[in-house]
């Protein structure tokens, strides 16, 4: 609302130093040159140079931008969509191309943990798996919640301590001076633990759509977690309605890129690209911003490794549901239920919101060409000037409040 407010006074402001002056010395013009030049009584020039004063004042066409843009901001909020701003809600209708986060946007975000298994040769498995629950309870994401969560019953006391988390990857620790990984596929393969025949066993998992976890040594790896997160109900809905809005649709994510393709078939999403990091997200905003020809890029994410991105495209979405403060904060809209059909609703709306401004701009300057016209034939009254004035501000602001029942 203050970003419109400020669109609003820097029109009004823009106006004084042209336009106001202008209409000022044409009434003076008519006031004094009238009688002066074609005879008029004094009292009838000063008549008709009111009458253009009222006519001319500016006050509709200055109005019919806030009132509409902020009807448009009250609609959406009903619809449990916040909008920060007027500027956002009309970026809205340009959106072209959208990427978006994998988990906990297409997906539920509540990933479980669906098969442990603890590697051939490991003797101390209870050991190995306090110690997995316990790294994975030092971690904010929803795929290592899932491993805590899974082994919520073993106990997490893993005795463990000099955690340190490795963004995009996994999480680092120590006990009793073992060094301990716990992470996806990119991070056993940068320690190079990745044989022959962990690989298979991920690629089983990643052909299901699993996201894979694994517990590690320096040595080898421990054990292998599998979290299955279902995709949402209403996404495929979402994408096939965004779709028929000529919208395109892509999902950067840091899972694993068969996961990832997986999800993507599911979601009926054409691209997917996956094993990124937030830097590799934030790089590919930039790459879909250079190859749109103009047309804007909207992010839509939840976590704390979409927020460069979020930041980054023309305009960030954020599920305010489950998602984290700092996605919320980076981004320009946030849906507070979490349902991508609010997505193509906003970009409608959007597109609505901006016919209705166009229609409240031809209203408020064919009034007021309307009268002025009339007021060149000598046929305009006083009072029909007042209402070329004040009947179009009333008419705009009505036609603004429209939105609310959008």
């Amino acid at each position: 609302v203050w970003g419109q407010g400020q669109c609003a006074l820097r029109l009004n402001c823009a106006t004084k130093p042209i336009y106001t002056p202008m209409v000022f010395v044409i009434a003076l013009l008519v006031a004094v040159a009238g009688p002066l030049w074609w005879g008029w009584p004094w009292l009838q020039g000063l008549y008709k140079a009111l009458v253009l004063l009222v006519i001319a004042c500016p006050c509709a066409l200055v109005i019919s931008t806030p009132v509409t843009i902020v009807s448009g901001l009250a609609s959406a909020a009903r619809r449990g969509i916040l909008i920060k701003g007027g500027v956002h809600l009309e970026n809205a209708r340009k959106i072209q191309l959208i990427a978006l986060d994998k988990t906990g946007t297409i997906t539920q975000g509540k990933p479980r943990l669906v098969q442990t298994e603890v590697m051939p040769g490991v003797s101390h498995e209870d050991e190995v798996l306090h110690w997995a629950c316990d790294m994975a309870a030092h971690s904010d994401h929803p795929v290592s919640q899932a491993v805590a969560a899974g082994l919520a019953g073993l106990g997490c006391d893993g005795d463990l301590e000099s955690f340190e988390v490795l963004p995009g990857q996994g999480i680092k620790a120590r006990a009793h001076g073992l060094e301990l990984w716990l992470g996806n596929h990119r991070l056993m393969e940068s320690l190079g633990l990745c044989r022959v025949q962990i690989e298979e066993k991920l690629s089983v998992h990643e052909a299901r759509g699993r996201t894979v976890t694994m517990l590690a040594s320096r040595e080898q790896v421990l054990a292998i977690f599998a979290v299955a997160d279902g995709i949402k109900d209403s996404s495929r809905e979402a994408i096939a309605r965004l779709s028929a809005l000529g919208v395109a649709t892509t999902i950067l994510s840091g899972d694993n890129q068969a996961t990832t393709d997986a999800i993507a078939r599911e979601a009926g999403v054409a691209q997917a690209r996956g094993e990124l990091l937030p830097q590799a997200k934030l790089e590919a905003i930039h790459e879909m911003r250079e190859r749109a020809g103009g047309r804007l890029v909207a992010m839509v994410g939840d976590g704390i490794n979409d927020a460069p991105a979020l930041a980054a495209s023309d305009l960030g979405i954020a599920m305010g549901g489950l998602g984290t403060d700092v996605a919320i904060e980076a981004a320009d809209i946030a849906i507070m239920n979490d349902d991508l059909r609010r997505i193509p609703e906003i970009i409608r709306l959007s597109r609505r919101t901006h016919a209705i401004l166009l229609q409240n701009i031809a209203l408020a300057l064919g009034i007021k060409a309307a009268f002025l016209g009339l007021a060149v034939f000598d046929s305009a009254t006083l009072w029909m000037a007042v209402f070329a004035d004040m009947g179009a501000s009333l008419l705009v602001v009505g036609n603004g409040l429209r939105l609310l029942r959008a």
